[in-house]
């Protein structure tokens, strides 16, 4: 097959074109392009991704080998990444998410999704999301186009580019645990729930191993990395979160592979910091689905943010309608404060300590909505679960092991069968357009206060202060 005019290297490199018949382009965005690609030795149907960022590369690949035995985590066949040229990931193919399952349940199935069918996602949801915790990964851009479903309902967290590693983890009540292993299984689960009839299958794909790593210093890992991968990173730079990425993390996990000279091979990672100082930047996540936290600027943060992310995606199972659909970054912070009220030191202790907080002002909730009113027709115990991670306050947020054993699960009606799910044929928001209009990505405007009609501004001690109606 050609080359598309104005396409990549990918075309170019005889050591991926030996091994792949590439054969479409079925993603891009600003970071990266998804090619459909069939490997010659076997005629498996993979996905290549070639990542165009070097630290979206770097984070992906070191996030995806620690989580190589997650069967809800994507998963790498291999990966080639040579001196001056880009990432190319090589990852199973899937072809479909779950936002295509949210859309086409809006869409075309008159009851939308059934209970089973919403228990069923958020178990697999949550069992990702569980792992990557346990590794101390937070993921920093969970929403439904980033959680891929293969043909036999099995979902899997992807696009892994704005990850980071954290130092340490942040989840507490470690020692409620699955034997000998860091990430709970169907099995496990069902053991701390013996009345749950868990059908998701797990799958280990051929050759994952289970190698331990070494310990390596900082320095030497640095070195070492920097000896093979002669490319320096854009210094200190974060993706635009008003540029979306498109289907560039579509349709994607397998096995991973140990090729030699592989500089993430024995290590996890040691960067805990962005700005050298130990910071971490609030530029990261799809606004639909960031937390407040990341909205007033916090550059100190951790898995927390995953899990309001969590709570939105599952709010969105339950509506079908995204719970907080702003249009910019202060009509979001707006939409939360109408819901759920003020930031206060009452609702979340240390808020005011946040960069933004004395600088952004909106006049006084004394009666938010509550969720009650976002989430329609559904339980109390639905509406329970989601309230556990949409909490302003973080600390307050349930973690997906504490999920897990929630007895939601355990209820009738039981998750579906993974044979139950509906799954539609490809996934439905292909064009840079519609994914633009479903994620509602502001491109046409950088700025936040052409929202609103009126707003007051003032001089303070520090800078300035700007009050919202």
């Amino acid at each position: 097959m050609a080359a598309p005019s104005g396409s990549w290297s990918i075309y170019s490199r005889k050591e991926i074109t030996q091994c792949y018949e590439i054969l479409e382009r079925v993603g891009y965005g600003a970071y990266s392009d998804v090619y459909k690609a069939r490997r010659l030795s076997d005629n498996l149907i993979v996905a290549l991704k070639e990542i165009h960022d070097y630290q979206s590369a770097f984070r992906e690949i070191e996030a995806l080998q620690m989580l190589q035995n997650s069967p809800n985590i994507i998963t790498l066949h291999e990966y080639f990444w040579q001196e001056n040229e880009d990432a190319v990931l090589v990852l199973e193919f899937l072809r479909t998410d779950l936002a295509s399952v949210i859309k086409e349940a809006k869409k075309n199935w008159e009851t939308g999704l059934s209970v089973g069918e919403i228990k069923r996602w958020m178990l697999q949801i949550l069992l990702g999301i569980d792992a990557c915790h346990r590794s101390s990964i937070v993921h920093r851009d969970l929403k439904p186009a980033n959680l891929l479903i293969s043909e036999d309902g099995v979902l899997k967290l992807a696009d892994f580019g704005q990850s980071r590693i954290l130092l340490e983890s942040c989840i507490d009540g470690m020692n409620n645990t699955p034997p000998e292993q860091n990430t709970p299984t169907e099995e496990w689960v069902l053991q701390q729930q013996p009345d749950t009839v868990l059908a998701t299958e797990k799958s280990h794909p051929e050759g994952v191993g289970s190698d331990e790593r070494e310990t390596i210093s900082k320095e030497d890992y640095l070195r070492e990395l920097d000896h093979i991968k002669a490319k320096d990173p854009e210094d200190g730079t974060e993706r635009d979160p008003n540029i979306h990425d498109g289907n560039t993390s579509c349709f994607a996990t397998g096995t991973a592979s140990d090729p030699e000279d592989d500089p993430f091979k024995n290590s996890y990672t040691y960067e805990a910091e962005e700005h050298g100082s130990g910071d971490l930047t609030s530029c990261v996540g799809t606004r639909w689905f960031k937390a407040p936290e990341l909205l007033y600027g916090a550059v100190k943060y951790g898995q927390e943010i995953d899990l309001w992310s969590l709570g939105c995606i599952f709010a969105e199972l339950f509506s079908l309608e995204p719970l907080f659909p702003g249009t910019s970054d202060i009509d979001q912070l707006s939409r939360i404060i109408n819901v759920l009220g003020n930031l206060s030191e009452e609702t979340w202790p240390g808020c005011v300590k946040l960069p933004d907080y004395g600088k952004i002002f909106f006049n006084d909730n004394k009666t938010p909505m509550g969720l009650q009113i976002c989430l329609p027709n559904r339980s109390a115990d639905e509406i329970r679960l989601v309230q556990k991670l949409v909490s302003l306050n973080p600390a307050s947020r349930a973690t997906a092991m504490e999920l897990l054993q929630d007895n939601y699960f355990t209820e009738e009606p039981l998750p579906a069968p993974l044979s139950e799910l509906r799954v539609p044929l490809s996934n439905s928001g292909q064009d840079e357009s519609s994914q633009r209009e479903w994620y509602n990505m502001d491109v046409d405007s950088d700025s936040d206060f052409d929202e609103f009609s009126h707003v007051d501004v003032s001089n303070t001690d520090t800078g300035f202060s700007i009050r919202f109606p």
